[in-house]
């Protein structure tokens, strides 16, 4: 199979690089990924500007075609698919995101908006996130696993795939959970604190936090039991 991986954290993050390796167990690898961080860009494009598709000859996977963009995540799959890989591109890998995309996150996730983007071009799209500040053991040790789980389930066309894997080390997982739901949102906080200036000019803080659990059922709940959090998520257009 034909496979694009790209991220929201830049073609130098080391989370998307480990992402490429994985995801040579399934396939050609071709990645096309933002020259610079573009997180909480969700499903953002870029119109009527003219973009830089650059080679990356010492993209530290070996085997791996890897190109920088400097667009979007979401720029990235459309090049990608419609400039970079030969013929048909079979799967799209958006990830591992540094940190979770839970809860009212996934709306706002460059990530998920890049692999949103692959599921409207008609492509197979999952998007990994991995705890904050975790190391790649659990990732290392459950991605063919959950992956191949994922591939030979259905999935809708106007569907992705959204895996968060938990902090800890990998004997700590307590197991995969489907389906799960995502936390409502009174446990996602992102809100804007306000310190005036003076009489024309303010300081806006954004403060971003999840709460430490959620509810039965949610992805939130899940992560932080343990669990690794699969969600079935429909995109806005199908």
């Amino acid at each position: 199979m034909r496979i694009l991986v790209t991220n929201d954290d830049g073609i130098r993050c080391q989370h998307m690089i480990k992402l490429a390796e994985l995801a040579k167990d399934f396939g050609e690898v071709w990645v096309v990924a933002p020259a610079a961080e573009c997180s909480a860009m969700s499903h953002r494009v870029t119109v009527n500007q003219e973009l830089i598709l650059k080679e990356e000859p010492d993209f530290p996977v070996e085997g791996v075609h890897a190109y920088s963009l400097n667009g979007t995540p979401a720029d990235c799959v459309k090049v990608g698919i419609q400039c970079v890989v030969p013929e048909k591109t079979d799967l799209v890998f958006s990830g591992m995101n540094v940190g979770y995309n839970l809860s009212r996150d996934v709306a706002y996730s460059g990530t998920f908006g890049a692999a949103a983007e692959g599921a409207m071009n008609g492509v197979k799209s999952i998007a990994y996130s991995l705890a904050k500040g975790a190391d790649f053991e659990i990732p290392e040790t459950y991605f063919r696993e959950v992956t191949e789980m994922l591939l030979k389930k259905k999935l809708a066309p106007d569907e992705i795939w959204n895996v968060n894997f938990p902090g800890g080390t990998a004997d700590d997982v307590k197991g995969i959970l489907f389906n799960r739901t995502l936390a409502p949102e009174e446990f996602y906080f992102h809100h804007f604190e306000k310190e005036q200036i003076n009489d024309r000019e303010a300081r806006i803080k954004a403060i971003f936090q999840f709460s430490e659990t959620g509810p039965e059922g949610s992805d939130l709940k899940a992560v932080t039991d343990g669990y690794i959090s699969i969600s079935r998520i429909k995109n806005l257009v199908p």
